[in-house]
């Protein structure tokens, strides 16, 4: 069944394939022009999206391309929607281990943020995979965490979508009456929206039901309905699908031609559209039909057909399998190549923080050099405290990365922690300035003091000349008594 893969299709709003070859087209020529990084990261992922239906491997280096600068600036939107079109991108070339790692990466970041679309989205998309692995039981579980956001955060335009999705994966693990219930709410969001082709797709799902049940009429009403649904809405995939049940159908019911009439279309429009799978069912069917018909030559023709069609998906899972390793490749050597660029940036803020580190005591030592010669006290006091700010300043940027660390980027806890350091590093530094500036400006002080001492001292030392009074002044007056 389809039903699953909807959402993918939703996320990616993939058109024909010439409109996204144009699109790439367009979105490179505006890359070329671009100069903000935040714009090229959004430019490469949507060129990335665009690439993907007709050139995987393009579309994993272009978001490779764009994660790595979305990881180096901080942009956070363009970090998981880079990881989204890399997990689509291995979907699509059949890694699904390789997808489910990037959905798990994306999934972390968007539980950190506050988008709950973003977030129903990514684990709708890891229970797809699931489903692609056989994994259903584990498919459920993250079906049910999109579920419970959806209804939680009223995303409405995925709340049909995870009801089909939970009614597909329920009717795999046979628990009809569950599966029942989700497609049929399906169908009722369907009709809201009017959206004649998830009308049809839902409804194939209960037509599977009903027949599993053995409810002929109920099953055949529902693939009929279906089927005028989506051959109204193109939807070739779904048809075969719908076609094929009717077939099952009718053969239950021992009504041979009706059978082979509608496993023929099945056939036929699958050939036509290139749907290898539903072709292959398609011909098993066929071939089981006329040999329980005993039309052993139609039997064996069908057979064969069988037989090339798996050789032929036998074959392309192989040149996947080594698209799957080429795109590693290509993928691990942009690796390699970003952890230098990372390494050589690293080296660079080492390399500042040393000459920062190393420059603070030069700095200061120079100060107390230069406070031993004749040089501007106001000089001496502004390297002074400059060579204090530094100190106080590299403490910060030391222990910031450490903070950030420790708290896991949570503004709060940052803001306390800062607050707390700077409580004491703010008073300390006021006290060492005060105590640093007289230690420097004393040593002028005491300096000019001391000469001015030993001038008077020299002055003292002086011969005092005899006074000289003017006529008429006896002693007592000299004396200064009256």
């Amino acid at each position: 069944m389809r039903i699953f893969l909807l959402l993918v299709a939703l996320v990616l709003f993939c058109g024909n394939l010439p409109g996204q070859k144009r699109k790439v087209d367009s979105l490179h020529a505006r890359l070329a022009a671009e100069k903000i990084d935040s714009n090229r990261v959004t430019l490469m992922w949507l060129m990335a999206d665009a690439a993907n239906m007709y050139d995987p491997d393009t579309s994993l280096q272009l978001a490779q391309k764009a994660l790595f600068l979305a990881q180096q600036i901080r942009f956070i939107e363009g970090e998981s929607r880079s990881l989204g079109v890399l997990a689509v991108a291995f979907r699509q070339i059949g890694d699904y281990q390789k997808a489910l790692q990037y959905f798990f990466q994306k999934l972390q970041l968007e539980e950190k943020r506050e988008s709950p679309r973003n977030l129903a989205s990514v684990l709708i998309n890891i229970g797809i995979l699931y489903v692609y692995l056989e994994q259903y039981n584990e498919a459920v579980l993250y079906y049910k965490r999109a579920d419970s956001v959806i209804n939680q955060f009223n995303v409405n335009d995925l709340e049909y979508y995870i009801n089909n999705n939970l009614g597909d994966v329920y009717e795999r693990l046979n628990q009809d009456d569950s599966a029942f219930a989700r497609f049929t709410k399906a169908v009722q969001i369907a009709g809201k929206i009017n959206d004649d082709d998830l009308k049809g797709t839902s409804i194939t799902g209960l037509g599977h039901i009903y027949l599993k049940q053995k409810k002929i009429n109920e099953a055949s009403q529902a693939y009929r309905q279906a089927l005028v649904y989506l051959e109204a809405s193109n939807d070739d995939d779904l048809v075969c699908e719908a076609s094929l049940g009717m077939a099952r159908l009718y053969e239950g019911l021992a009504m041979k031609d009706s059978a082979r009439y509608y496993a023929m279309q099945s056939f036929r429009l699958a050939r036509t559209a290139r749907f290898e799978s539903r072709e292959l069912d398609a011909a098993q069917f066929l071939a089981n039909h006329y040999k329980n018909s005993g039309v052993i030559d139609s039997a064996f023709a069908y057979f064969q057909e069988a037989q090339a069609l798996k050789d032929s998906i036998h074959s392309k899972d192989k040149i996947r399998a080594l698209q799957v390793i080429s795109s590693n490749e290509h993928l691990r050597q942009n690796e390699i190549a970003e952890n230098k660029r990372k390494a050589a940036e690293e080296r660079r803020q080492q390399m500042q923080l040393l000459v920062i580190g190393i420059f603070i005591p030069v700095l200061f030592l120079l100060t107390l050099f230069l406070n031993r010669i004749k040089v501007n006290r106001g000089f001496i006091k502004f390297l002074g405290v400059l060579s204090l700010l530094m100190f106080f300043e590299y403490l910060l940027l030391l222990l910031h990365p450490r903070v950030v660390e420790f708290t896991h980027h949570t503004p709060v806890y940052e803001i306390l922690i800062f607050v707390a350091i700077a409580s004491v590093l703010v008073p300390a530094h006021h006290r060492i300035e005060h105590w640093l500036i007289n230690r420097l400006t004393k040593g002028h002080g005491h300096a000019n003091g001391k000469h001015g001492h030993e001038d008077a001292h020299n002055v003292a030392e002086q011969p005092v000349p005899a006074a000289t009074y003017p006529p008429g002044y006896n002693d007592e007056q000299k004396t200064g008594v009256l």
